[in-house]
């Protein structure tokens, strides 16, 4: 019997969405065997052209598991994983696990100093790199020892014909081919063609079990530095099969996702990674968001769901306006990371015809915990409602077990079976985040309605979120502070018209120095990825700060709003 009373958001589902998903006992390898098992002639990879159906993606996923264990790679070990969107990414993480190890997902464009600290906190010994991140992590200090590393050439997996025109002497090429892939310094670097030459894993191999750690996801949390969230395949798994129930529309097999948000990002990982290949989609792979990628492989390949964050549908949907570009095959799209503008949901449904509907999440919850429904009960402006099989409260951000009263603003707690396991190795913050029931705190100020539709309405973490990507604030004015010049920084976010936020930074500097914007911004890009780099900068005398000396972010960002 439903209890409409205690979740009144169940009237609100879609037709055809269940209220639970069934327990996923099974793995993620069990999962991906079942696809190439299921759709073994149909394209599950599509990159520039190039095609992988996928049975031929389940012989690259034995050959490379076979590799990884013969380089050493062993159940429970961490494997990193340094790689943009392309083929051998998904191959690699399903590798990784095959073998019962735990995937450790890295941002290919991260600094040397930004991945040194989670290399040093997951101690893996095994890593398959971006040619062009490759010495980067090679120049890693003596304390991180690695046992191999695995180049990945992104240009072996286009089609012959674009291979051939990177190749060409002219200077268009070599600007293409430069973005793309770079050769290594080392002489001796073991390939990723090398990996998969030999024989496929034995399937009497020992397989991982559904409660063993599949994945680290890196996230600054609620608070602070990043810390590695443990995800069982058993959460990843259970929050594909709830995307999966969410949009009942879906027709297995028959599918084209669009892969515009990154793999090593939990969103795009979930939404591409492991719910598209649950239901035997065609995945178009793009190494980065570029409008006329898009457009150019919507061509041939005209995507039908497309997960995104608020900026990439407005750039599209103004593309396709002034191109006159028939975007009408997408017909679910789904946003998530940021706030999602309800002027931006209705240009892009006015485009397209399809519709567009906000979620909710955190990296902690798999990551998607909430969604509007797809279908005529969406809320535009709200974050949805509970996805199935998951219980939210509203409770005393100063004492979690106080609930707050109907309509009252408080944290939002979230308990399902997409609920992370903790942080790998901090006891203390997993202490902090994940309550001894299973409910975890978000951080995040909401209200619920009487239909149980949830608001956020602000932040008790003081994390930055823009372009769908967290940044700490500490971070950030850690790296501005060892600049020479500068002896107190602030960062805060701003809104964004986007409808997320920006990185902006106050700098108190040291007696006698000026302020160059210019150069403390390029010193911030040679320490920090580009996301993360102040927008805006601006210098003040002094920082406020509390009684007991710590500087008051909430002060800064009224002084910065109202151009103090």
């Amino acid at each position: 019997m439903n209890d409409y009373h205690s979740k009144p958001w169940l009237a609100s589902y879609s037709e055809g969405v269940p209220y639970e998903i069934e327990s996923q006992k099974q793995t993620l390898v069990d999962m991906i065997d079942e696809s190439v098992d299921a759709y073994g002639r149909a394209v599950a990879l599509e990159f520039f052209g190039a095609e992988t159906t996928y049975r031929e993606l389940g012989d690259q996923i034995a050959r490379a598991a076979e590799g990884l264990r013969r380089v050493g790679v062993t159940a429970g070990d961490r494997v990193a994983i340094v790689l943009p969107n392309c083929p051998q990414h998904v191959v690699a993480f399903y590798a990784v696990l095959r073998l019962g190890a735990i995937v450790v997902e890295h941002n290919p464009l991260y600094t040397a100093r930004e991945l040194r600290h989670q290399f040093e906190d997951h101690g893996a010994r095994v890593a398959i790199v971006w040619d062009k991140a490759y010495d980067t992590v090679a120049a890693f200090p003596d304390d991180i020892r690695l046992d191999r590393m695995i180049s990945v050439d992104l240009t072996s997996e286009l089609p012959l014909g674009k291979r051939i025109a990177l190749r060409l002497p002219v200077p268009q090429a070599r600007k293409a081919r430069a973005a793309i892939t770079a050769r290594p310094t080392s002489r001796r670097v073991y390939g990723w063609n090398r990996l998969l030459d030999g024989r496929r894993l034995s399937r009497r191999h020992a397989r991982p079990a559904g409660t063993d750690i599949a994945l680290l996801q890196y996230t600054s949390g609620t608070t602070g530095t990043p810390k590695g969230a443990i995800l069982t395949h058993t959460n990843l798994r259970s929050n594909a099969a709830q995307g999966r129930a969410w949009v009942p529309g879906l027709t297995p097999g028959k599918e084209n996702f669009y892969g515009v948000l990154p793999l090593f990002h939990a969103y795009g990982l979930t939404l591409c990674l492991t719910f598209a290949m649950s239901i035997g989609a065609r995945l178009v792979l793009f190494p980065r968001f570029d409008v006329d990628l898009v457009l150019a492989a919507a061509r041939t390949t005209p995507p039908t769901f497309l997960p995104a964050v608020p900026p990439i549908y407005e750039q599209l949907a103004t593309a396709a306006e002034k191109r006159r570009f028939d975007l009408s095959s997408i017909r679910f799209a789904i946003s998530g990371a940021m706030g999602l503008p309800v002027a931006t949901v209705e240009h892009w449904e006015l485009v397209t015809g399809g519709l567009l509907v906000e979620g909710y999440g955190m990296t902690e919850a798999s990551p998607i915990a909430l969604g509007n429904p797809i279908g005529p009960t969406r809320q535009p402006g709200t974050v949805g409602v509970p996805f199935p099989s998951t219980e939210i409260r509203v409770v005393d951000p100063a004492d979690p077990s106080i609930d707050r009263e109907d309509g009252a603003p408080g944290e939002l707690l979230v308990r399902g079976p997409q609920v992370f396991q903790g942080y790998w190795r901090n006891p203390e913050e997993t202490q902090n985040t994940l309550l001894p029931d299973g409910w975890l705190r978000t951080g995040d100020i909401v209200t619920v309605a009487e239909d149980g539709f949830v608001t956020v309405v602000d932040r008790v973490k003081e994390l930055i979120i823009t372009g769908g990507f967290n940044v700490s604030p500490s971070e950030v004015e850690q790296t501005l502070l060892a600049h020479e010049d500068v002896v107190a920084a602030a960062v805060v976010g701003l809104p964004h018209q986007s409808g997320g936020e920006q990185v902006a930074a106050a700098v108190v500097l040291r007696e006698g120095a000026r302020l160059d914007v210019l150069e403390l911004k390029a010193y911030c890009r040679a320490n920090l990825a580009g996301y993360k780099v102040p927008k805006r900068i601006v210098q003040l005398d002094d920082l406020p700060k509390s009684l007991i000396g710590k500087v008051v972010r909430r002060e800064v960002r009224d002084a910065l709003l109202d151009g103090e």
